[in-house]
């Protein structure tokens, strides 16, 4: 989200295209997606602590590379004397690559990952508190950068994000976080585990590994729904203004959906948070996939006011409802043994949809003269989607309370 907003400014300073911009992130996002796997099982090896001091110390250092390609690219394009756009393109390609591997990538799984550990039976309530932050973040960072970009400049921005996250969060990680509640003579819930066998083995989750879940039609509707979001998402959120100005809408009315949007998905993230601790998740992921459906729509009348606002309350409820359903899906059908490997995966698949969305996009802006190509390709893979999710099984998916 946060470099979708710096995509204008780097288009300028680098001596890009839209679609070269775009195909950069999709090269480094594609890279950054097969490498994720791998930091999954470096996740169940090393634990959340290693996994979330590292994360943002390397994501601090590639924001700050990031801030100065424009300068390194003139210094070498100058000097071997050939187009800045040659020298600029592998550089953002490359930040790219830093920033979706340890922040989307490896900051995101792990820190929701050490979360699900410490709580069993009030884990969707817990996870709905933990997205309360995250869907803020990811809805009003829009905001807040663009704002920081005007104060401080777009090179001011990224630094002062590299110091906050580079610095501050792995101080905050190293200092605070532990892989599981046993390290400090806890347990899930702070409650005490019963010794009756028969209620032990009912309360346990099932344990089974990534070769399982490659296996298992559950599994890849999952990874499918939810990487379906990231694609659109990301690729509305990177073409923000311009997908708005193809509707007749300023810049700053692009920037404000962010705030409405942002209501939506945290009161519906906070009730479905809730009831997952006491309903199956195969019902919100139906209904999750309906609100990306109604949002789909709302891209393709934008011009009007309630295309707006079915966009508002499309993405922000399915937004929500992603939130929940990206804590939970795979701790309750695979277990936690092997979940930095199996969710790894999940995010692996998911920041490679996320790579394809804006060039995609941005290929469908130049073909057909419109976004409005891409938005009706992205409905008929959700219908496709909507159909295999209600008549999929899942005899795993049951409420722990």
């Amino acid at each position: 989200m946060g470099m979708a907003v710096f995509a204008d400014t780097f288009i300028a300073e680098f001596g890009l295209t839209r679609t070269e911009l775009s195909t950069a992130y999709l090269f480094g996002t594609v890279a950054s997606a097969f490498t994720l796997p791998r930091a999954g099982r470096w996740y169940d090896q090393w634990g959340a602590r290693v996994m979330l001091v590292a994360a943002p110390a390397f994501l601090g250092i590639m924001l700050v590379l990031i801030s100065g390609i424009d300068w390194l690219a003139g210094l070498l394009a100058g000097a071997f004397a050939v187009p800045l756009a040659w020298v600029s393109f592998p550089l953002i390609l490359l930040g790219y690559f830093g920033v979706r591997f340890s922040g989307q990538g490896v900051l995101t799984s792990a820190s929701r990952n050490v979360l699900l550990v410490w709580f069993e039976k009030r884990r969707g309530l817990v996870s709905g508190v933990r997205g309360v932050f995250v869907s803020l973040g990811f809805s009003i960072s829009p905001l807040i950068l663009a704002w920081m970009i005007d104060v401080f400049g777009w090179r001011g921005a990224l630094w002062l994000m590299a110091i906050v996250v580079g610095v501050g969060f792995t101080a905050i990680a190293l200092f605070t976080v532990r892989d599981h509640p046993h390290v400090a003579g806890l347990t899930p819930d702070g409650e005490a585990h019963s010794d009756d066998p028969a209620q032990r083995q009912a309360e346990s989750l099932p344990e089974r590994t990534a070769s399982d879940a490659k296996r298992d039609p559950v599994f890849w509707i999952y990874s499918a729904a939810l990487s379906m979001h990231a694609l659109f998402g990301t690729a509305v959120t990177f073409h923000i203004v311009a997908i708005f100005a193809e509707a007749g809408r300023d810049r700053v009315e692009a920037f404000a959906y962010f705030l409405p949007q942002a209501v939506v998905s945290l009161s519906v993230n906070l009730v479905a948070s809730a009831l997952a601790d006491y309903c199956r998740l195969k019902p919100l992921l139906v209904v999750m996939l309906v609100m990306f459906l109604v949002g789909a729509y709302g891209i393709t009348q934008l011009h009007t006011i309630e295309g707006y606002w079915l966009l508002v309350l499309g993405f922000g409820a399915g937004g929500g409802l992603w939130g929940v359903l990206s804590n939970l899906a795979f701790i309750r059908q695979f277990g936690a043994l092997n979940l930095g490997e199996i969710s790894g995966l999940n995010t692996a698949i998911t920041v490679f949809a996320s790579a394809i969305g804006p060039v995609a996009f941005s290929l469908a802006n130049d073909t057909f003269g419109s976004f409005d190509a891409a938005a009706v390709g992205c409905i008929v893979g959700l219908v496709a989607l909507l159909l295999v999710a209600i008549l999929l099984p899942q005899p795993l998916d049951r409420a722990p309370q």
